[in-house]
């Protein structure tokens, strides 16, 4: 999550303590008390994202640096076999066509070149291992090929469910803004005898970061534009 989403998911959550602590000045039947509800929803769902985003995150470091690992080890296997095709192309012309040494390929090229690989080595296994390679290169190379798609699969899963978790958390904000939208216009007028609570209030509501160029693509959650109470406002006046 974006360093300015974690302040404003902790000021959402904070206004949302703030709502629950003072239940008797926002009763559930009334507008207010329906959208402190409403963005204590938010809030918890968007717990859940965020947690979700943040084990996604960590998968796909983990996933990239296990199929870079897989990558390595299979184009070493590759390279290994194409290289001993060229010494065994010096009694078997063309063979060395069959077994190009694999260039910067996609996944799914790479993949197919190791079937390739393996298919026609096959009924060439004994040149090979006349050649220097062991009995258990194509079993290798087989082993080597399904840790690699493993790990490319385990890493597409990983970006996915952090791309669903990013999603839910774009979800959850603006589902946030639409009840602190409300609550900017109904906590000051509920609080407008109420200085000390007012104060808390705004504290809850502040946002500790500015936006910045990066965040500009993020939904907003728009600043307080109600004025703050008279300060003339005696505390204790019976509340309206």
């Amino acid at each position: 999550m974006k360093q300015f989403d974690v302040h404003r998911y902790d000021m959402l959550a904070r206004v949302s303590a703030f709502g629950a602590a003072h239940r008797d000045l926002f009763p559930a039947s009334a507008l207010g008390g329906r959208m402190f509800a409403a963005l204590a929803t938010a809030v918890r769902r968007l717990n859940g994202r965020v947690t979700s985003e943040a084990s996604g995150s960590s998968a796909v470091r983990e996933g990239a640096r296990s199929k870079a690992a897989a990558r390595a080890a299979l184009r070493e296997a590759l390279d290994t076999i194409a290289r001993t095709a060229r010494a065994l192309a010096l009694d078997t012309p063309g063979l060395d066509g069959k077994f190009r040494a694999p260039g910067k390929n996609s996944d799914h090229e790479l993949a197919t070149t190791a079937r390739m690989y393996i298919a026609d080595a096959a009924p060439l296994a004994g040149s090979f291992t006349s050649h220097g390679l062991t009995a258990s290169f194509l079993a290798d190379l087989r082993a080597r090929l399904e840790a690699f798609e493993h790990a490319a699969r385990d890493h597409v899963a990983a970006r996915e469910t952090r791309v669903i978790a990013r999603a839910g958390i774009e979800s959850g904000m603006k589902a946030a803004v639409t009840a602190l939208q409300r609550l900017d216009a109904i906590v000051p007028n509920r609080l407008r005898h109420e200085p000390e609570l007012y104060a808390a209030w705004t504290s809850a509501r502040r946002v500790t970061r500015m936006r910045t160029s990066a965040d500009q693509s993020a939904p907003t959650l728009p600043p307080p534009t109600v004025p703050p109470p008279p300060a003339t406002a005696p505390v204790g006046t019976t509340r309206g």
